[in-house]
Order: structure tokens, then sequence, then C-alpha cells
């Protein structure tokens, strides 16, 4: 089996960063009345700015295919031209469309030799799923070089237009609608932008390259129910309606197509789940933590932070803050390309050495899985 390495890395944030207090002039007020939940989230997340592929009026500036064919992009240059490129691995959360899929949408703007393309499409493991699919393609010797990519274009999904169907439905039984706060909720939690990774199966000659050691992705929707959806409606057994069996009237009355999380799910099960997939990790490859230099866990808000610390030193496989990166409050909760923005600034900022380790944590509350990756400068 061959060595893989990550040779380069690139991202593609759009616009100017958003401040908290210019959010909702870029989103719009629902029924023309601010959020009642926006001061409580973002005083959990403590995310300070964030971008959005939207200008101020809330028109639209980039696809989702644009902005991840522009991090592609980054990825090569006269030494590494992009008619190298074999693979190209595309995960997200909010394709442009649902068919043809993310990957061939940016393989067509990218306008370059043919590829294998895959499209992996969920919430934030499918930018790890991409990433596992373009080590394992050089890995076992199918390529010698893949992209992996994630990106996301939630920002669309979120303007208020797209809940003002719901609220004038609402409006007829009642004098005060307001969206319900599982739809309410990631309004303020979620970002736009693209990141993406060159995979090869040799280190740069100069500079830094990051070998990937191995990559562990596991589901648990075998023992949870759904928690976070879109184009679904989440009935009282915890079950779904998917939007083909709905008609167009329910798209719209009942924001069919916003994102929604059952919160109470949330904070149950996505910390025990993931830091007891992190013990078993650590004894199947009998890590020292002691001699882990850098922890990534993508957070989706702060308020995550202090509870995986508690869980995974109650397991006895703690690693201390000090290790811990992200960059969470600068760039927002980007689903599939947090991950890819982490490991973007170590790598481009100066900040990583030979002979460190990475460990990167990946966790998914669509319906519960959780990614790892231990990687090592080189």
């Amino acid at each position: 089996m061959n060595e893989v390495y990550i040779t380069r890395l690139s991202k593609f944030l759009p616009n100017e960063p958003v401040g908290n207090d210019e959010m909702e002039n870029i989103l719009g007020l629902v029924d023309g009345k601010p959020s009642r939940a926006r001061l409580r989230v973002l005083g959990n997340n403590k995310i300070k700015t964030r971008y959005y592929s939207l200008d101020k009026d809330g028109k639209s500036t980039h696809s989702n295919a644009e902005m991840t064919a522009e991090a592609v992009k980054g990825l090569f240059d006269d030494k590494f031209p992009i008619n190298k490129m074999q693979v190209l691995a595309c995960g997200t959360t909010s394709p442009d469309q649902l068919l043809p899929n993310h990957a061939a949408m940016v393989h067509g703007l990218l306008k370059c030799q043919p590829v294998e393309l895959i499209a992996a499409t969920g919430a934030c493991a499918a930018g790890m799923q991409a990433f596992k699919y373009a080590w394992m393609s050089i890995k076992c010797g199918n390529s010698a070089n893949a992209v992996s990519t994630g990106s996301e274009k939630f920002s669309s999904w979120m303007l208020s237009e797209k809940f003002e169907p719901e609220t004038d439905r609402v409006k007829l039984i009642d004098n005060n609608p307001i969206i319900a706060f599982e739809k309410d909720f990631l309004r303020w939690m979620l970002s736009d932008g693209a990141s993406a990774a060159l995979f090869q199966d040799k280190p740069n000659e100069t500079g830094l390259s990051l070998r990937v050691d191995w990559v562990e992705i596991a589901s648990y929707a075998n023992e949870l129910e759904t928690c976070m959806y879109a184009g679904a409606v989440k009935n009282e057994d915890g079950t779904t309606k998917g939007w083909i069996d709905m008609t167009p009237e329910e798209w719209a009355q009942d924001s069919v197509f916003s994102f929604k999380q059952d919160t109470r799910l949330l904070g149950k099960n996505i910390v025990p789940s993931g830091a007891q997939m992190w013990k078993e990790l650590v004894e199947k490859y009998n890590l020292d933590l002691d001699k882990l230099d850098y922890f990534l866990p993508h957070l989706s808000s702060e308020f995550f932070r202090f509870k995986i610390d508690e869980e995974i030193t109650r397991l006895g496989v703690p690693i201390p803050q000090e290790k811990w990166f992200t960059n969470l409050v600068k760039v927002g909760n980007v689903g599939t390309a947090s991950p890819y923005f982490m490991l973007e600034e170590l790598m481009n900022t100066g900040m990583l050495k030979k002979g460190q380790t990475i460990v990167m944590m990946v966790p998914e509350s669509a319906r519960f899985s959780y990614a790892y990756a231990h990687l090592t400068v080189v």
C-alpha cells in the first residue's frame, strides 16, 4: 500500500466577513421582526465573524460549485498544473441542485481534462468521506494524485423569504407567529465557503507535507434517530417524511427545505458517541496522547468544547486544551469545509514543524456520524 501525503491546501471565502450585528440585515427579518433566538444562539456558539456568498441585499454572488472550483484552482500552479489532476472528490451538505451531482458541476466549471469523480452528500462528515476517498484512491494505487473538497452555501437556504409562506399560514391561527426554534437555531450557526486538499503519492520536494496515517468514519444511525435534516419533516415517533411524498404547497407552508436541528437530541448524543469512538481509536492504534501535537475538533459551537473535554477526560483519553486548534470564531461553522479550514490555516501560516502529529475530529449530527484522521508532518 502506498503512503499518501497532503501536499497543498487552499480555501475560498466569499466577500467580506460578516459580523454578528450584520447577519440579520443580510439574511432578512422573518415576518419583519428580529429573531428571538439570535442573541441566545450566538452567545453559545461564540462565532464573531462568518462569510456569506450574498451581497448586502441578500442576492447571491457565488454558487456552491463556483466557490469549490475556486478552492480547487488554488491548489495548482505552473509547477503542478491542474491538467495533472486525476481524481476529484467533493463533499457538501448544500449542493446547488439535486442533479447533476456537486462534483460534476465543479468539474464542469474547472473545464479541465476528464477525471474520476465522486460526490459525497451529507452533513459535516461528507467532507471527510471525500477526504477518505481521495486518500484510499492513492493508497491502493488507483491514482497518483487526488483532490478532495468540503464546501457549503448555506446562506441562501436561510434567507427570510424562504420562511414567509410558513409565517403567513401561521398568522391565520396565531397573531404572533415565529419560526420554530429548530429552524431559527441554524440561521445563526451556519455560513459559506470552500476548501480543498491535494493528495499525492510523494511528499513535497521542498516545504512540508502531511502524511495521512489513517482515516476512520463510523455512523451511529443504527442506534439514533434523525437530528439535523432538510427536505423533510419529522414525525412525533422520530421517523421522517421526505419532500418527495409531500405536495408543493406543503413544501412552502412548512419550510420543508430549511435546515432544522433537534437540539434536544444534539445535546444528548453528539458528545458521548464521538468520545467513545475516540477511546476505541486510541486503543486500536495504540496512540501516545503525550506525543500528539494538535487536536483539530470541528466544533459547530464553542458550547461543545467543555463537554467534549469533560467526556474524553472521563473516559481516560484526554487531550489538553493547549493542543486544541480551531478557527470557528473567525470563519464560522461551514459544515463540510470546516475541517479543511483548520488544516489549511495550520499548514499555510507556518505553524507546523516536521515530526508533529495531528488528529482531526469531525462530528456529524444529521444522524450521528464521526470521522477521525491522524496525520504526521513530514
